[in-house]
């Protein structure tokens, strides 16, 4: 059993980690054997490695018994043929500036319920650094065997929707797993800047997730937060594979006061995310914020968390990657040609005629609605990187 024991106002607190935590390597192989045993998993082999048999895979699977080797010989070869298969490319920078050593906090913006924790793992895979624990809402983890999977693959769990004083419990267990693997085991993480996706294209750091990170600490917040190495990542996807999903969900929400997002519609999301047309990727890896901290000792509690998520939001807009699509939504949501010069007349025909078509996939839509929520979508971006060139 992995526990951690903080010592807070003269106070010894032992935070048990067992229901949130990710795989050991001595548990690979069982795990594995369980998953091998589940029709459910088994049935989506074919999908993850097209052109293989079921049991040719089953066999391979047996013989890894380490998490490294899960990723190695299941997670990146499957994520690889993906992105071959759905984008027209991954592109990265910002990587060669960070330490091997690990111990980095990663906050990017959240577009993709799969796929941001993923891309960043690849990139980092690729350039010899040790891949991230992933934060995954346990809203998402509707059958045991998802659970598994998504474990072995260095997944914790985060907990959501829970009572105030059951959140505030699971909220500390949390930030304290998260300072642990970052202090102690030198491991880095991944975590959104936000609950949930960004829907509307703005990407901001949410307080609470801030809040969180500072419940574990032991010292001032300036130091709290300094040991932790926040690195921010800005993810630009071309094309955002559930943009309908997500304007139509706005739609139902501005009609229906009351209306909640089903188990199955994570399912849909999940799927068009992954198999959709993402065009280019493009991921920034910022650089760390610690020294920056310094200037703000200053500041009560509320400002500094303010200031805290303006310097993470400031690298993330900054190092957005603009696409033609996203200088189009600007220029048509305005209706202006400021930034004709960065596309063509046919790719904004294109871009056009790929949104319509999104949005006949939808029963019932409100089309000029939601036409206009994806213009703000793809737009939001180029509003917020002018804004944070210009500070």
């Amino acid at each position: 059993m992995l526990t951690f024991v903080q010592e807070k106002n003269d106070m010894e607190q032992t935070h048990d980690f067992e229901q949130i935590r990710p795989f050991t390597d001595d548990e690979v192989a069982p795990v594995i054997e369980q998953l091998c045993n589940e029709p459910y998993f088994v049935g989506i082999l074919g999908y993850i490695f097209p052109g293989m048999a079921a049991n040719d895979v089953l066999s391979r699977l047996k013989t890894i018994k380490t998490i490294d080797e899960f990723q190695e010989k299941f997670i990146i070869p499957f994520l690889s043929n993906l992105m071959k298969n759905t984008t027209e490319g991954v592109t990265a920078d910002g990587v060669d500036k960070l330490s091997k050593k690990g111990g980095y906090l990663f906050v990017s913006n959240h577009r993709d319920i799969i796929l941001d924790s993923a891309l960043i793992n690849i990139k980092l895979h690729e350039k010899g650094f040790e891949t991230t624990e992933i934060g995954i809402g346990d809203n998402l983890l509707i059958y045991d065997w998802i659970t598994d999977l998504v474990k072995l693959n260095k997944s914790f769990v985060v907990k959501r929707n829970l009572p105030v004083r059951q959140m505030m419990a699971a909220s500390e267990k949390l930030s304290a797993f998260i300072r642990h693997s970052i202090v102690k085991d030198k491991q880095n993480i991944w975590i959104a800047q936000r609950e949930g996706r960004s829907k509307d294209g703005n990407d901001l750091t949410q307080s609470s997730v801030l809040k969180m990170f500072n419940l574990s600490g032991r010292s001032d917040m300036v130091e709290n937060f300094k040991e932790l190495n926040i690195v921010p990542v800005s993810i630009s996807y071309e094309l955002d594979p559930c943009d309908y999903l997500k304007a139509y969900q706005s739609q139902l929400k501005r009609d229906d006061e009351n209306y909640q997002k089903s188990q199955r519609e994570d399912l849909v999301h999940m799927n068009t995310g992954l198999n959709g047309r993402k065009g280019r990727v493009h991921l920034s890896f910022g650089t760390p914020i610690t020294t920056e901290l310094n200037d703000l000792r200053d500041l009560n509690k509320n400002a500094f968390i303010t200031a805290v998520a303006e310097k993470i939001d400031k690298q993330v807009h900054r190092n957005y990657k603009l696409w033609p699509g996203n200088y189009i939504a600007y220029d048509i949501l305005n209706g202006v040609s400021d930034y004709s010069t960065e596309y063509t007349e046919k790719e904004k025909n294109e871009f056009v005629e790929y949104v319509n078509e999104h949005i006949s996939r939808l029963d019932n839509p409100d089309e000029d609605y939601i036409f206009d929520y994806i213009m703000k979508m793809y737009a939001n971006p180029v509003i917020n990187k002018l804004k944070a060139q210009e500070e």
